[in-house]
């Protein structure tokens, strides 16, 4: 098997993975609609009182609390993908077999996420966004290439995810167990990605450093798109240089890792 087959496979293994636990997916659709509806009407009354708070008029930031909702498990903010399987393996030593197997560790966890994140985004985020769409108005873009460039961004928000969450999981070969690393990340995550609030609200000095930190990839840089208040090419290459440096990063890590279980097992 052809090595672009091999990562392909393990893409399509994750999607049917997670395809698998029907009714937690449909558990997660109803929690992330109704978590969306409270978000909504959060988000009404404080745009009643600051009708263009962040530049978005209240049909925007309405639009951005959905969009929001459909990307929050799809780009694992608050964790809960393959980072905790990892992290296991380190601390039992199975993580052994994994680095001796005629696969790339990174690409293969990154395949195995990409396949889970696209299951994600078709079940729990297309059904919490048509829900949204139903119960307010929404200010959705009508042009077919805005949706393109919106799912580009998707992509790219989820690989610089990986990355971090890669970062956080490596960690335990060190620390043997990574749950508060893992911890601290999910919290950063929450704060920084703009799943609570846009991060244009953020004022001053804080507004600009969250925006340039990596989480403003995951949902921040999407629904900006989608909404049209962001140059699609411009936040690509911000994406793009944020996943080619925590990529980068993961792949020294890795190095290192293996070292250390060479040495250790001679």
């Amino acid at each position: 098997m052809g090595t672009g087959r091999l990562y392909a496979a393990v893409a399509a293994s994750g999607f049917r993975r997670y395809a698998t636990y029907r009714t937690a997916t449909a558990a997660g659709v109803f929690t992330n609609t109704v978590f969306g509806v409270i978000l909504a009407y959060t988000y009404l009354a404080l745009w009643h009182e600051r009708p263009h708070l962040g530049g978005y008029v209240q049909a925007q930031a309405l639009t951005y609390v959905w969009v929001g909702q459909a990307l929050l498990v799809a780009v694992s903010v608050m964790g809960g993908g393959f980072e905790d399987e990892l992290i296991e393996r380190i601390r039992t030593g199975d993580i052994a077999i994994d680095l001796y197997r005629p696969a790339d560790l990174q690409l293969w966890w990154l395949a195995g996420d990409l396949g889970r994140a696209l299951f994600q985004l078709l079940a729990r985020g297309a059904i919490p966004m048509a829900a949204g769409a139903l119960l307010f108005r929404l200010a959705l873009p009508t042009r077919p290439l805005t949706w393109l460039a919106f799912l580009v961004a998707v992509v790219l928000g989820t690989v610089v995810s990986f990355a971090i969450r890669f970062l956080v999981a490596l960690t335990a070969f060190w620390l043997m167990d990574g749950a508060g690393v893992a911890q601290i990340s999910w919290i950063t995550a929450t704060f920084c990605s703009g799943m609570l609030l846009p991060l244009n609200v953020f004022p001053g000095v804080l507004g600009e450093i969250v925006r340039a930190l990596p989480w403003a990839s995951l949902i921040q840089a999407p629904a900006d798109i989608l909404l049209g208040a962001a140059d699609p090419l411009t936040t690509y290459a911000r994406q793009l240089a944020w996943a080619v440096a925590l990529l980068a990063a993961g792949r020294l890590l890795q190095s290192a890792a293996t070292r250390r279980v060479v040495v250790q097992g001679g």
